[in-house]
């Protein structure tokens, strides 16, 4: 087949989940024979050929990239709050990119072409009427779900109102674009029966996202025990929201109360106001790493306080991997197939944390064997050559 893959950010270097899934799933479709083509959104212009993994990627598929701007100013949010659409979703939209995205479609004519989120949907109109191939919306999220359960978390009322006017925006927008596609792939079933009942009424398939095994290879003579980490983008708003709950839930326990414990803090993006959380010794606020694997393969406990969002998290899904004991809200772990106390530890609020942190922290045997357990069902059900095998099926029925 020949597949288009359209991402309203560049997928590289994989230091998220929606770039992780994007590339492995580019990765597994190459490897079974299909020709595959990128087009991406460039936001945050950046580069292209970050490390070998990446190059090695890059050489075996079409890959176009387009600069393209979203900043937005205080007088764009001020008039967007007299229009009918989301800013979020809108700043995407870019007529020279939609000219040269049609000029694509005119010259080579594709099977599948894959939308990678609610953002390039801004685009489903201009491929339709220029392209004959089978049009998939790949739901990373549901967006407005974000935005509500965002708004619930808000004391402040105009935040609250705020928010609450975007999601219901997002979701009017949502609910025009889903029956545009010929068939929608969800990572849970949780986001399939939302979809259901928002009325769509094309195939929606639930494909969980899928990782390739043989990069993860966990060493536990490397790992510090104790220690406790975060790691996550800070530019999406559910994981700045989360992790800075945990940081003023938690800051005087770790740093002299009764969890004696290192907690690490990494990922991109992370605003400069958190370097007030440091501590020496005690809270470390490591911004971006060289190696993702190698930072989670350095530490033992990993916690995931995820207060909104949607979608499966793919973070959970690689420290799983790696066999890190897991304490994670419900909503974090939604949609893996977790047996609580088993393969992850669930803890949704402040007493659940301080307690499953305190056990795990005292118990390193038990933490051990929940790592275990977790990289088994990874084994088992996330492995990403079926995954994209089941994909593959889901193109042919919709075809």
């Amino acid at each position: 087949m020949r597949i288009l893959i359209l991402t309203h950010r560049v997928p590289f270097p994989q230091n998220g989940g929606y770039p992780i899934v994007v590339c492995n799933t580019i990765r597994s479709l190459v490897n079974l024979g299909h020709e595959v083509s990128l087009v991406a959104l460039n936001a945050k212009k950046n580069h292209h050929e970050n490390n070998e993994q990446d190059k090695e990627l890059l050489s075996k598929i079409n890959y176009r990239a387009f600069n393209i701007n979203i900043n937005v100013s205080v007088i764009d949010v001020a008039i967007n709050l007299f229009s009918k659409t989301s800013f979020n979703i809108d700043k995407y939209y870019n007529a020279e990119f939609e000219k040269r995205l049609i000029t694509e479609l005119k010259k080579t004519a594709y099977d599948i072409i894959q939308f990678e989120g609610l953002m390039m949907s801004l685009y489903v109109s201009s491929v339709r009427k220029h392209s004959k191939a089978k049009l998939i919306y790949r739901a990373h999220n549901i967006e407005n779900q974000i935005w509500q359960r965002l708004s619930q978390q808000k004391s402040d009322p105009f935040k609250k109102s705020y928010l609450r006017m975007h999601a219901k925006r997002i979701k009017n927008y949502e609910l025009q674009q889903l029956n545009n596609f010929d068939g929608i792939a969800v990572f849970t079933e949780q986001d399939k029966t939302t979809l259901l009942e928002y009325g769509t009424r094309i195939p929606i398939e639930i494909l969980p996202v899928g990782i390739d095994l043989t990069r993860y290879k966990p060493d536990l003579s490397l790992t510090e025990f104790p220690s406790l980490f975060f790691l996550g983008s800070l530019d999406w708003l559910p994981n700045r929201e989360g992790i800075e709950w945990f940081l003023d839930n938690f800051h005087q326990d770790l740093i002299d109360g009764e969890l004696p414990v290192r907690f690490y803090v990494a990922g991109n993006d992370i605003p400069e106001r958190f370097d007030d959380y440091e501590v020496l010794g005690k809270i470390f606020i490591q911004g971006e790493v060289d190696d993702a694997l190698e930072f989670v393969n350095s530490k033992s406990i990993m916690v995931v306080p995820l207060l909104s969002g949607g979608g499966m998290r793919v973070k959970i899904v690689e420290g799983m991997a790696m066999q890190k004991c897991i304490i994670s809200t419900s909503l974090g772990a939604e949609g893996i197939n977790f047996t609580d106390g088993e393969n992850i530890l669930i803890a949704n609020n402040r007493d659940q944390f301080y307690d499953a942190i305190r056990l795990c922290i005292t118990d390193e045997e038990y933490c051990k064997a929940i790592g275990a357990n977790a990289r088994k069902l990874i084994e088992q059900q996330y492995d990403i050559n079926t995954v994209t095998q089941n994909l593959i099926q889901f193109y042919n029925t919709v075809s």
